[in-house]
């Protein structure tokens, strides 16, 4: 077949996908593959459900485009009401819709900025985020990224934001373990804070549980309260990036809530829709919508499918399918097996840490377990660990530079929530036997 589509890998020879149902994905030979990473951490609801194909069906009968600066629509009020119902406390209660992740977390940005502009705190203009962080592909967003890998390109073309430590328990930035730990990962926000000049700080923004970069990091009890502490001295903005971990992902409706944790704005995207259409979202505390509505009454920012009919109706099916099934209970009941079989694969060589929470764990590789040395990046083995899975029936998340930015390997697990315990012993035979595979070759 011909093909003239320009792919991201442009080495790599694309197996064809034919159709998809439940956790199943299938090729045009009929070869059947466990979607294990729910495609980016996307599918959570599972393939082909027929109450959302239903919903799109509906909705493109009455009206699939309109703009949002002309319209609204029911199926967009009602998206936003299911979201809220979500939402960790009832101030989080305004949602600009977007069409990912990526322009969700610029949009919050903008945001944020227009904000304190309008409150009249015009010095108000940094973010800070993390290094061995991902929040988009976007320039905006790829600056607060903390990742080198897919900075390096484009360092000329991005503006300099202000980076803090993660929170990396298995690999501390400060030498420390989980008995001598004082947070001082979170401290480093405070110091930074006053280096750059607390006028200066318009948010700070992070994932509740990093994703894409390093692998399901989990930080220790009392991070994100010391953060919330230290963003409400400062009066600073804080922004949770649930573009991975929202929508009942780790157990919780959002992640950010498993420690009592409110922030100012949400950016969500990916299983927002299941997979079914692209959307995103930003939600907002009451104050942060009323004061521009009060002062210039516009937010100077726009996106020509902002607000897509056919995207609203099909995310707020989703939404209702995870609510009618219970599938947030779900993901955290099944979330504690999940990552009691995925640590089986501790006892193997090169497996180094899994971690996790809900149905989002990742597999660090290394190529010392007691030193905790990395792998040489040209073996790329998370990479061949995923290429190995995948000739295997299993399709898995790779990343590199978990450890600073260029070197370290680990894969993204985060299964659709309907998996079912023998599905989930399947996955990590198939694991078990890749690694081993790779570990002969390496």
């Amino acid at each position: 077949m011909y093909d003239q589509v320009f792919y991201r890998d442009l080495n790599k020879e694309y197996i064809v996908a034919e159709r998809a149902k439940g956790i199943y994905i299938y090729d045009v030979d009929g070869k059947k593959y466990i979607d294990g990473s729910g495609g980016a951490c996307v599918v959570n609801i599972g393939h082909s459900v027929p109450e959302v194909i239903k919903a799109m069906h509906n909705q493109a009968k009455k009206v699939s485009y309109v703009h949002g600066s002309h319209f609204t629509t029911k199926a967009a009020m009602q998206f936003a009401e299911r979201i809220v119902e979500m939402t960790p406390s009832e101030d989080l209660n305004r949602v600009y819709f977007v069409s990912g992740g990526s322009e969700a977390v610029e949009t919050s940005l903008k945001l944020a900025r227009q904000y304190w502009d309008e409150l009249g705190e015009y010095t108000k203009f940094k973010v800070i985020s993390r290094w061995g962080s991902y929040h988009g592909t976007s320039m905006g967003a790829l600056a607060l990224g903390g990742h080198t890998s897919r900075r390096r390109h484009f360092q000329p073309l991005i503006q300099h934001t202000p980076h803090i430590f993660p929170c990396y328990c298995y690999r501390c930035p400060f030498g420390k373990n989980k008995r001598t730990c004082d947070l001082e990962c979170a401290d480093s926000l405070e110091r930074t804070i006053k280096y750059e000049g607390p006028d200066s700080i318009s948010a700070f923004i992070a994932e509740p549980v990093v994703g894409a970069t390093a692998g399901a990091v989990v930080p220790k009890e009392g991070y994100w309260a010391r953060i919330k502490e230290i963003c409400e001295k400062y009066n600073i903005l804080l922004i949770a990036d649930e573009v991975m971990v929202g929508i009942g992902r780790t157990g919780k409706n959002f992640c950010i809530e498993h420690w009592g944790v409110v922030p100012d704005i949400i950016v969500t995207a990916k299983g927002l829709s299941g997979g079914y259409t692209p959307v995103g979202a930003v939600i907002v505390k009451q104050k942060i919508h009323d004061l521009i509505r009060d002062k210039s009454g516009q937010f100077v920012h726009g996106l020509t499918f902002s607000q897509n009919p056919l995207s609203m109706a099909v995310g707020s099916e989703v939404l209702k399918y995870i609510k009618d099934h219970n599938l947030v209970s779900r993901s955290a009941e099944l979330g504690d097996f999940f990552l009691k079989k995925l640590k089986e694969l501790k006892g193997l060589d090169y497996v180094g840490d899994v971690r996790g929470l809900g149905l989002f764990a990742g597999i660090e590789f290394v190529k010392n377990k007691k030193t905790k040395e990395t792998f040489n990046t040209g073996i790329k083995f998370s990479k061949k660990v995923a290429a190995e899975a995948f000739r295997n029936g299993l399709i898995t998340y790779p990343g590199a530079g978990g450890v600073d930015g260029v070197k370290g390997d680990h894969i993204l697990l985060c299964p659709p929530y309907i998996i079912e315990k023998e599905e989930i012993c399947e996955m990590v035979d198939i694991l078990k036997k890749s690694i081993k595979k790779v570990a002969k070759i390496v």
